[in-house]
């Protein structure tokens, strides 16, 4: 969940920066006549919704690195890293992607696979993952990770953050430009206030709805690396018991820009923003595939 999280926060934060810079510049406003301009505003949307989203996936990797403090194995040190190492390596070939970098990392039980490219990315497990799991398990979690790998999944949500960070800022605008001129009556040339306020709160809310349809998206795709693990594995038990584990463990403290990125389920809600399914879901979704 840590690599969804960490993408979909700096998405954000980059694209509101941008939109707000280049909005002070007087770039992506209205005409010098007033009008809204939508083919002009659409290519304005578009740079400024998948800058962000492209920016993010490209520094994914090293912005995990650095999160959780995920130290890469180059040379394995003992026979669990030796096993890791030829674990994620055979599933690899499995699934008919490059070798990844296999990285550990200090923290309760939790697992990630990052970056921009099938054949360059980075799987990495925590040191709790392991202390608390056996083989079968571990090697369940790592095949979904994998998955998700070979699935692409980090570049299909690089493009839906694209499509709804475009639509954010469009539709933003447009509500401004509206607010200005028809309820506020604005009858001078260009923008007031009212308009640079009106973008800033709509591009903060429809933000916020933009997350719920990128979490939902976000839930899809593990029910489909859980498949993916249970394909790889030859059976979807081990997936099974290494999600019904991890629905029976406490959650830990995580790093601070990754904190609401823990495994365990919310309900109410946080249910509507959590980019995994209830562990419940997920394995039951996996015994129907039970082979």
């Amino acid at each position: 969940m840590k690599r969804i999280v960490l993408f979909i926060a700096t998405n954000l934060a980059v694209m509101l920066v941008l939109s707000i810079v280049l909005s002070l510049l007087g770039i992506g406003r209205p005409g010098a006549g007033g009008n809204l301009e939508m083919g002009s505003l659409l290519a304005f949307s578009l740079v400024v919704g998948f800058t962000g989203a492209i920016f993010s996936l490209l520094i994914s990797k090293p912005m995990a690195k650095w999160s959780t403090g995920a130290r890469v194995i180059e040379t394995p040190s003992s026979s669990t890293e030796l096993w890791l190492v030829n674990t994620v390596k055979a599933l690899s070939e499995r699934a008919g992607i490059g070798m990844p970098e296999v990285a550990v990392y200090d923290g309760e039980p939790n697992a990630f696979a990052t970056g921009a490219f099938k054949n360059s990315a980075m799987v990495a497990v925590s040191t709790g993952l392991l202390q608390n799991m056996n083989r079968d398990e571990v090697e369940a979690v790592l095949g979904h990770e994998v998955a998700h790998i070979a699935n692409g999944d980090m570049v299909t949500m690089t493009l839906i953050q694209g499509v709804v960070n475009t639509f954010v800022v469009f539709l933003a605008r447009v509500v401004g430009f509206f607010v200005d001129k028809v309820l506020l009556k604005n009858e001078r040339q260009g923008t007031g206030i009212g308009y640079m306020a009106t973008v800033f709160v709509c591009e903060l809310v429809f933000g916020l709805v933009a997350s719920l349809i990128v979490a939902w998206f976000s839930r899809q795709r593990e029910f489909r690396a859980d498949a993916g693990s249970a394909k790889l594995l030859g059976s979807s038990v081990p997936m099974q018991h290494a999600l019904a584990r991890l629905n029976g463990m406490e959650p830990g403290a995580l790093p601070q820009s990754i904190a609401a990125a823990g495994i365990t389920n919310r309900g109410g809600w946080g249910a509507l923003f959590s980019t995994h399914p209830p562990f419940e879901q997920r394995i039951a979704a996996l015994r129907s595939v039970q082979s």
